[in-house]
């Protein structure tokens, strides 16, 4: 692990070590590492170095994929350095207590978190920098530190006195590191709140970006791994004659997931893997289905313990019992795969009772600690470098695949690079849980709710991945189940069900469940009122401004009094997520044969400070397309134990022809 605990002697101690530069960061990407002459640095600051050759380079222990975080998080530090974001390189930071992510407890990449955690701590570091580069040349130059400007990468001085952060960056190295530097107020912002190109764009258009797929090693092999039809099923007994025999076959591995043939090419060790003939034992997991699983959910939001999402306001049963009107639903959300554009991959070569890992993770610490375990090694001899992703959306915090990776490596004694196909990443995902969202209300005699109960019915990720107690409160299986309206009584209450199949985080974790099952009443109670239904949420919005705003907003931009095209209607919903409030309006039309086509989309959302508006609207985009396939495509289904979806004819995407407008107004 990394130490964070330096003073200013150990600083300069370390400092030193590093070809000529200010280092503030622990070093172990290869990317920086050619520049610097010794291994794990511990300093007070594990964010930025700035080298002789005026390079500055942040260490981002947040993974890219596709989110822009490689963009935003050098804002970040170009804004307090008064540099050119272009400036700033990346390079992905090694495990570390450091880098853990304040939010989520661990290394971890996720949950909508990345720039919130990042907001301060980065921008802390980039004035740490700046105030030694310019206490340094202040002292190098003999003037005090307020004649000293850095603007540009240039430090400037009296009498025309300059010189670059890079060649200052050793004579910086010698001051003491501030503690509490002095960070710009919003008003002065140069960077942040611009809209500035993706710096990593460049890299991915002309293919040099470099993908946990893309990775090579010398002497390395491939692997590809069967895996039970069930997950969860074990080997019995394998006939691995036929496959040894095929051209450029390595060896046939057995490992706890499965088998894996290890050839010299990725199409060799697939076609071989088809000729092994296996004896599966298939164990629960073959009895599970879709139908019964939501049979199971219905039995246990009856039977089950029930845990209190928030205290009950008022008697929400008993108003509902005496309401002029009343009104049930059942909204169930199908099982949902991740299928990332990159199927999971990940390069191990385990050597000497040391292990190096390189792949697309979410999950840093969890690589390292998973892989140590599965070894019988210590998590320091675990060295993990972070690929782009192609892709997370939480499946990318699993640990599976890193670790079967550094079991065959281990095996055959050669660096290995594990592929998973598309086939294999659907068919053995951690799935969106089933929603199984039961929602009653009464209205008054002007169609107004007095009183709701909302019970959600879903299986908790947090219990199997991260050992959360029985009985306890999964935070991440409730969000958005508390709408925003004023109701009088109200009584919100969750039943954790394990339905027997692994599940795992996905994209917004229960947002997208529980909000729509929330929207989608709210509908169903203004049609029953004879309301409008935008009429009907500002009514019960007094004082939610924020909410209301959003709503006005999106309603206005989409035209909505004016009415919707000729055959096409509205649908409208709001939600909060992460202090990000959201309205979106969905013009649709509904053909003979009973397809909706989204026409076109307006979303308003009101974020607080936004780093890069232009990231902001990219992520809004494919919000949309990602919620319509989910919405109108896309259901993962299980039939004796089998997931029956295996690639994108039978679990669908949006294509570009089905793509609506989207129209989006930042607050």
């Amino acid at each position: 692990m990394i130490s964070t605990e330096t003073n200013r002697r150990d600083f300069i101690k370390t400092t030193s070590i590093a070809t000529s530069g200010l280092m503030m960061g622990v070093v172990l990407p290869s990317t920086v590492s050619k520049s610097i002459a010794a291994g794990t640095l511990h300093t007070p600051n594990a964010w930025v170095h700035i080298a002789d050759d005026n390079s500055i380079t942040l260490l981002s222990a947040r993974s890219e994929m596709g989110q822009g975080v490689y963009t935003s998080m050098p804002m970040l530090i170009a804004e307090e350095l008064n540099v050119d974001v272009n400036k700033v390189v990346i390079s992905a930071a090694p495990p570390g207590a450091v880098y853990v992510n304040a939010l989520l407890g661990a290394m971890i990449t996720g949950g909508s978190t990345s720039v919130r955690d990042g907001w301060e701590k980065l921008r802390i570091a980039g004035a740490q920098v700046r105030e030694m580069l310019v206490a340094g040349a202040a002292a190098e130059w003999g003037v005090p530190a307020s004649a000293v400007k850095a603007e540009n990468g240039m430090l400037t001085g009296p009498g025309g006195k300059k010189a670059t952060y890079g060649q200052m960056a050793e004579a910086a190295s010698k001051q003491p590191v501030p503690e509490k530097p002095s960070i710009k107020a919003p008003k002065d912002f140069r960077v942040v709140g611009k809209r500035i190109a993706r710096t990593d764009a460049p890299a991915k258009v002309n293919g040099t970006a470099e993908f946990g797929i893309d990775v090579r090693l010398p002497g390395m092999v491939y692997a590809s791994l069967e895996q039970s039809p069930v997950i969860g099923g074990k080997v019995v007994r394998v006939d691995s004659t036929a496959a040894k025999a095929m051209p450029g076959v390595v060896d046939v591995i057995e490992i706890p997931d499965g088998v894996a043939v290890v050839a010299n090419s990725y199409w060799g060790a697939v076609k071989a893997r088809r000729a092994l003939k296996i004896d599966w034992d298939f164990g629960a997991g073959a009895n599970l289905s879709s139908d019964g699983m939501i049979e199971t959910h219905r039995q246990a939001s009856s039977t089950g313990k029930v845990l209190p999402i928030q205290p009950a306001k008022g008697d929400a049963l008993g108003a509902i019992g005496g309401s002029a009107k009343k009104l049930s639903a059942t909204y169930i959300t199908p099982l949902q795969s991740h299928s990332p554009m990159e199927p999971m991959n990940f390069t191990a070569h385990v050597t000497g009772g040391k292990a190096l890992l390189i792949g697309p993770t979410q999950f840093q610490q969890g690589v390292q600690g998973g892989v140590a375990a599965a070894l019988g090694i210590k998590p320091e001899d675990v060295q993990v470098q972070t690929t782009f992703l192609g892709g997370g959306f939480g499946r990318r915090i699993e640990l599976d695949f890193p670790v079967q990776a550094a079991l065959i490596s281990k095996a055959v004694k050669l660096p290995v690079k594990l592929v998973w196909s598309r086939e294999d990443d659907m068919t053995h995902d951690f799935y969106r849980p089933i929603g199984f969202n039961q929602i009653n209300a009464g209205l008054d005699s002007n169609g107004m709710p007095v009183g709701l109960h909302f019970k959600l019915t879903s299986q908790s990720i947090t219990q199997r991945a991260f050992g959360l107690p029985k009985d306890t409160m999964d935070p991440f299986m409730v969000e958005a189940a508390v709408a925003p309206y004023n109701i009088a009584n109200t009584q919100h209450d969750l039943v954790i069900h394990d339905a027997g199949l692994r599940v795992g985080y996905w994209r917004g974790v229960s947002h997208n469940m529980n909000a729509f099952a929330n929207e989608s009443f709210v509908d169903e109670m203004a049609l029953a009122a004879g309301k409008d239904p935008v009429e009907y949420r500002m009514a019960m919005l007094e004082g939610k401004t924020r909410f209301q705003n959003v709503l006005k907003l999106a309603t206005e931009k989409a035209g909505y009094k004016k009415g919707a095209g000729k055959g096409n209607a509205f649908g409208v919903s709001i939600m909060e997520g992460y202090d990000t409030y959201v309205a979106v309006v969905a013009e649709v039309s509904i053909g003979a044969d009973g397809e909706v086509k989204v026409v076109k989309t307006t979303v308003a959302a009101d974020m607080g400070m936004i780093v890069n508006p232009e990231i902001v609207e990219q992520q809004i985009q494919s919000m949309v397309i990602m919620g319509m396939g989910t919405a109108l495509k896309q259901a993962i289904t299980i039939e004796g134990g089998v997931i029956q979806q295996t690639n994108f004819n039978t679990y669908a995407m949006v294509r570009t022809n089905e793509s609506p407008l989207v129209d989006i107004v930042l607050v």
